[in-house]
């Protein structure tokens, strides 16, 4: 028996959306020191937050913080919690957002590292990190969301750091590459889909044409 099948029309991408939460502390290791370090940043600068982000999530196609115009961008930055990973050389190869506004609640909204930086045991450090920022007294639920567009072990990563999946939704939006938001060679997990009538490379001549006008 197949279940239902939508078709996402031709210019967006669709992801299957998984939530998952966490109600009490995990066993957290000690920090071993001195490979990687994690500071707070108060008060991002735009461009650099967005570099910081592209660098990250690109392959994954992050795009929601990039379509957003500065003024809301900086709002929604005044409005979470911002922490940079570096390694040992000094090289931002991480971020972490944490938002409180939710009384007794964090949401882990951005969690991610370089690509150079996947396999090194860069994401553990700073999913430890993440958990003792967020569990503090007054905490009772921690919760994130991720997507099946972005890495393939990200699910089972935050399984295994003792998260529990508690609901799936489908979202579907317009792909940021066939509007310039990223570049057409981002997400080549899943190749865009130009809109009826047109292929990819017409998409990107139209592209083009318009950003000279």
């Amino acid at each position: 028996m197949e279940g239902q099948r939508i078709d996402v029309p031709p210019g967006q991408i669709a992801a299957v959306v998984t939530y998952l939460q966490m109600h009490a502390p995990p066993d957290i290791p000690p920090t071993q020191p001195g490979q990687w370090h994690l500071s707070p940043c108060s008060e991002p600068d735009i461009e650099w937050y967005r570099a910081l982000y592209r660098r990250i999530g690109s392959e994954w196609l992050w795009f929601s913080r990039l379509i957003l115009p500065e003024a809301d961008l900086a709002a929604a930055l005044a409005a979470t919690e911002i922490h940079v990973l570096s390694d040992s050389d000094g090289q931002e190869i991480g971020l972490l957002e944490l938002d409180r506004r939710v009384a007794g609640e964090v949401e882990i909204a951005f969690f991610g590292v370089i690509k150079e930086a996947t396999g090194t045991g860069a994401g553990r450090f700073l999913m430890q990190e993440a958990m003792r920022l967020a569990w503090t007294s007054n905490v009772n639920r921690v919760w994130l969301h991720t997507c099946s567009l972005d890495h393939p072990a990200a699910v089972r990563f935050y399984v295994k750091s003792g998260f529990k999946p508690y609901k799936r939704t489908i979202e579907i939006d317009d792909d940021p590459r066939l509007h310039g938001v990223l570049p057409l060679s981002a997400g080549r997990h899943a190749p865009p889909i130009a809109t009826s009538g047109t292929n990819v490379s017409e998409a990107i001549e139209e592209r083009s044409g318009k950003a000279q006008l």
